[in-house]
């Protein structure tokens, strides 16, 4: 298993050590997705199983398989009781495992053993470290029922012990995806959450035209608790913040109501064409149906492979569950179709405030 190893210590003093941990079956794959997408280098990958086979078949740089006592390697068949126990039985190996980190970034399937079961564990060690912890874990297909009610439980013992959770669901890449590969469709999310990643490691990271520094994601996230994430991209010179803010709302695979969310964090990425009031358009605009006391930190980074073109990601923390399964709810969603004229768009009201 490799370390990151540094020439000189001073090399990372000052800078935030991140790593994303992959836990059990879906977790390891989205490892190896991840891997095969790079843009991550600065980000440690780690994957956790309780099934040698699979996790011998995982790319990455750090693996570790548990509870080689209670599953003799065999994976947790389902149990999230077994996945837990599992864990709880190489505590220690895994808390220096992920000792020293400042960002934990825990990716797992809920629904099944390991991913439910261990998942929670890795988090509460990682919290215990120092570190602050998000989790972004899938939610189970809607024909996988009792996966579904095993998936609410590994979600309630997550926010428990993370400072915030994101659930991406699985239903929701039939509609986006249903007739690709299933490799590339569960790539697609995976896509998603690395650019979600990339986009927060490298506002705090790099240097920017906006900086967002460790402290300020602290201050979002530990208060976070559910949250959902947006991503979205544009190519379009003109009305560039309406754009790319419509694309991340609109986006097929994470449609959630954020409405009444206690913070964000959101970061821009555009060419050297990107002007300030249109980066603030962009959090405007995303942020106008937050709480009035919401907690919004936002970077923005010039990026010249971004000419003339504009990217934002973001995660709105704060969110009430009962809006993010499912995506937008009815009432919500009526609202925003009695907005979509061809010529406003969906911020026929909105886009007056900004630009008085």
């Amino acid at each position: 298993m490799a370390d990151i190893i540094s020439e000189n210590a001073d090399d990372w003093f000052g800078v935030p050590q991140i790593a994303i941990v992959g836990v059990g079956g879906a977790g390891n794959n989205s490892m190896n997705r991840l891997e095969s997408l790079g843009g991550l280098e600065t980000v440690e990958k780690i994957a956790i199983n309780t099934d040698k086979l699979h996790l011998d078949s995982i790319k990455t740089g750090k693996k570790m398989l548990i509870g080689k006592s209670l599953t003799k390697g065999l994976g947790a068949g389902g149990s999230p009781d077994i996945g837990r126990k599992a864990a709880e039985l190489d505590k220690e190996e895994l808390r220096r495992l992920i000792q020293g980190k400042n960002i934990v970034f825990l990716t797992a399937g809920m629904g099944g053993g390991t991913g439910t079961g261990a998942a929670p564990v890795v988090a509460e060690l990682a919290k215990e470290s120092g570190a602050i912890v998000i989790a972004m874990v899938s939610f189970p297909f809607e024909a996988e029922r009792i996966r579904r009610k095993k998936a609410m439980d590994g979600i309630e013992r997550l926010r428990g012990v993370t400072d915030t959770v994101v659930v991406l669901e699985n239903d929701k890449l039939l509609k986006f995806a249903g007739n690709l590969p299933v490799n590339d469709a569960f790539k697609t999310m995976d896509m998603l959450i690395a650019e979600t990643i990339q986009g927060i490691t490298e506002t705090i990271t790099k240097p920017s035209l906006v900086n967002l520094d460790f402290a300020d994601f602290k201050a979002v996230m530990e208060a976070g608790d559910v949250a959902v994430m947006l991503v979205g991209q544009t190519s379009r010179s003109e009305n560039k913040p309406e754009a790319v803010v419509e694309d991340a709302l609109c986006h097929p695979l994470l449609e959630a109501d954020y409405k009444g969310a206690k913070g964000a964090l959101i970061h821009v990425t555009g060419g050297s064409d990107l002007t300030m009031k249109e980066t603030n358009d962009i959090v405007e605009l995303l942020t106008y149906e937050l709480d009035s006391t919401a907690n919004v930190i936002w970077g923005a980074r010039i990026n010249d492979d971004f000419n003339g073109k504009a990217r934002v990601t973001a995660i709105m923390t704060g969110v009430e569950p009962k809006w993010v399964f499912g995506g937008i709810s009815e009432e919500r969603e009526g609202v925003l179709k009695s907005k979509a004229g061809v010529e406003k768009g969906i911020f026929g009201d909105i886009i007056p405030i900004i630009r008085r």
